[in-house]
């Protein structure tokens, strides 16, 4: 074996090759598929090839015997099925494995666990039932990674064995002495011990609907809980924390966690908190959900499978009562007066679907008014650049129209603004002006608008020119329910050639796709700046918020985009206080802001790996007054938004002369910490 691995996994390795068949596996020319943000992507292929990171759990049956005794046989493999030992002694990697068991009581849609024990808060006596993982249980080996656990509780006498029972594993696998961390997974069993085929499931949202914000999410450390169809095992109705009186149903929790700070309770001061393992209080009375939590199908999609894809549409209390939780349905405060003990009379009222926006129904409950479907629409066309010469003011020809094709003039905007920007390769300036009382119109329906300011007399290469702008609009005119909204149109650029050479879009770093993964709609300054190429306009490296600061606040903060878009999404993480002051002279704190998914993985906000070095050619510095350091090198202003230490801020100017930035030299995209490497999980 070659020298990095230890005397003793050298000789498990050859303790290993001597069982039947395993050699086969080892020296298979099928590798795992690893992928660059995996650091068995980036190990030595031998201790890959022996290691095979990963981790596979399957229950293969279940039975009960006479006496309620439960036995679940399973398989742990690699990726690549090869067995698994529990141990660690013939393969490598300790597997730790939990178990949990529960069944939907006839004519209910959530589970009830049998694992389940009695909680009391040593303070105040109080004491609640909180499902968890089986006790007491044991495993028998039956062949190389195939086992039966036989749980420590048993089912009662007399237990329903017409309703459906699940059994949930999860497990982790420890490899971090190979420098291959906790490799986690989980897997369920359904069955009817009866014999009768399984009708009833519990298969609300799937866990791809999860992962859009959260990437891979996990809970509890790395215990291997990674699927809703493990997590509702436990958090369901029968689940309570006595500590602050909380459920922790599914349901429950994950509304108030997602409506956090939009709490009507939190927002009276009283903070949403859950006590967890080993007595760690979790906080999430700052939770700000970036789609907007009356946008229920971003989580709740229609088109992932999911069997009760419609659950939403059946209101509870539980589930309502969960965001609205000043209501108090046992006396009809804030209920409309009514009185609601039971969930049986809920969709009498709150239909799925009403005759008109804004009512009761659940989803005109939660309709939001810039989104609505009975907008007019605006749409954006910009056609053509004329005069597009260095020291000329250029003329550019645009469109406006409603969604049915309806043509919109300028002057019938409440809002329009062009905005001319270049160069491409890195915006150095930016300049709006309003169109709106010069546009002339042409004979095919589209107008045109010559800039007041011309381009600069020294520009090459390409420049861009964007639109946006919204027309008020009023929902349900003549009602108590109307109301007026802006009617924001999606940005529009055209990029041209201001001295004959070829035209050169701006690098794309980020795809509006990706960020609404998570922001479903991103809408920003009251809504009609909405794309990302669009904001880069603005957001380039030169501006700051110096117009908007008081001065007592000097010095100004860069608001250049790769800075600004990493520090907030860094947020809490962030070892300093970081505000942007925006219109109206308004301080904006993120310092409170949670990124839901995992930071290292950049390719879950960038595109065609833009974040890999060495970045593009002509990049300008960014002036950041506010930074350790000032001007800051383009490749330094990223990394340094979320590693934002001195010894890295330090490490960066050692690394930067006067022929610019040398990262590229060690981080490059082939080097030996390569951002793909050094952010691998």
């Amino acid at each position: 074996m070659p020298n990095l691995l230890s005397k003793r996994w050298g000789v498990r390795l050859a303790a290993l090759l001597l069982l039947a068949g395993a050699s086969v596996y080892l020296i298979s020319a099928d590798g795992p598929a690893f992928t660059e943000n995996e650091k068995a992507y980036y190990a030595d292929p031998s201790i890959v090839a022996f290691v095979r990171p990963g981790l596979v759990l399957k229950i293969t049956g279940v039975t009960v015997d006479a006496d309620g005794t439960v036995k679940a046989r399973f398989t742990m493999t690699d990726p690549q099925t090869l067995p698994l030992d529990r141990d660690g002694i013939y393969t490598p990697g300790r597997v730790a494995t939990s178990w949990v068991l529960a069944r939907i009581p006839k004519g209910q849609t959530q589970y009830e666990a049998y694992t389940a024990s009695t909680v009391t808060d040593s303070k105040t006596g109080i004491s609640a039932v909180q499902a968890g993982s089986d006790t007491g249980g044991s495993y028998q080996k039956n062949a190389d990674g195939d086992y039966t656990y036989t749980f420590g509780r048993k089912l009662p006498s007399g237990y329903d064995r017409t309703v459906t029972h699940t059994v949930g594993l999860y497990g982790s696998r420890t490899l971090t002495e190979f420098d291959l961390g906790v490799n986690l997974a989980d897997t369920t069993y359904n069955w009817v011990p009866d014999g009768s085929p399984v009708t009833v499931t519990r298969d609300v949202i799937k866990d791809a609907s999860c992962d859009k914000c959260h990437y891979d999410l996990t809970a509890h450390g790395n215990t291997g809980r990674t699927s809703l169809a493990v997590c509702v095992l436990c958090h369901q109705p029968q689940t309570k924390d006595p500590y602050t009186g909380e459920a922790l149903d599914m349901v429950v929790m994950t509304h108030r966690i997602h409506m956090g700070a939009d709490l009507p309770s939190v927002k009276a001061g009283k903070p949403y908190t859950i006590v967890g393992y080993r007595q760690s209080v979790h906080d999430y009375s700052n939770v700000e959900m970036p789609s907007d939590a009356r946008r229920c199908t971003h989580c709740h999609e229609q088109k992932t499978g999911a069997a009760q894809a419609t659950a939403y549409l059946k209101p509870t209390r539980a589930a309502c009562g969960a965001c609205h939780d000043d209501v108090n349905f046992a006396t009809g405060e804030k209920h409309a007066n009514l009185i609601q003990i039971s969930d049986r009379q809920c969709a009498n009222c709150h239909t799925p679907d009403g005759e008109v926006e804004f009512d009761i129904s659940v989803n005109g409950a939660h309709s939001i008014p810039q989104y609505s479907p009975n907008l007019a629409g605006i749409i954006f066309d910009l056609v053509s650049v004329t005069n597009a010469t260095p020291g000329s003011r250029p003329q550019v020809s645009f469109s406006i129209k409603t969604k049915a094709g309806t043509p919109v003039a300028p002057a019938q905007m409440n809002r329009l603004s062009l905005i001319l920007a270049g160069p491409t390769t890195d915006y150095a300036a930016y300049w709006s002006e309003d169109p709106r009382a010069k546009a002339t119109a042409n004979s095919d329906g589209t107008y045109s608008y010559t800039f007041n300011k011309a381009i600069p007399a020294d520009a090459k290469g390409s420049y861009a020119i964007g639109i946006e702008g919204y027309r008020n609009y009023t929902l349900l005119p003549g009602t108590n329910k109307a109301v007026t909204v802006p009617d924001s149109g999606l940005n529009k650029l055209i990029y041209f050639s201001v001295d004959g050479s070829a035209v050169a879009p701006r690098r794309t770093s980020v795809s509006l796709d990706a960020c609404n993964k998570c922001h479903a709609a991103l809408a920003l300054h009251g809504g009609p700046r909405n794309t990302v190429e669009y904001c880069v306009l603005c957001h380039n490296p030169v501006e700051n918020d110096r117009t908007r600061r008081p001065a007592a606040a000097m010095p100004a903060q860069s608001i250049d985009l790769r800075t600004m878009i990493h520090k907030i999404h860094t947020g809490e993480e962030l070892t300093y206080s970081y505000s942007v002051y925006g219109y109206g002279n308004v301080e904006h704190n993120y310092n409170e802001v949670r990124y839901p998914g995992d930071r290292r993985v950049c390719a879950q906000c960038h595109t065609e790996k833009s974040e890999q070095l060495p970045l593009a050619q002509g990049l300008l510095d960014v002036q950041d007054p506010r930074g350790l350091l000032n001007p800051v090198g383009p490749t330094a202003a990223a990394c340094l938004s979320c590693h934002t230490t001195v010894y890295a801020a330090s490490h960066a100017l050692a690394n930067t002369t006067r022929l610019g930035e040398s990262c590229a030299a060690c981080h490059g995209a082939n080097a030996g910490f390569s951002v793909s490497r050094v952010h691998a999980r």
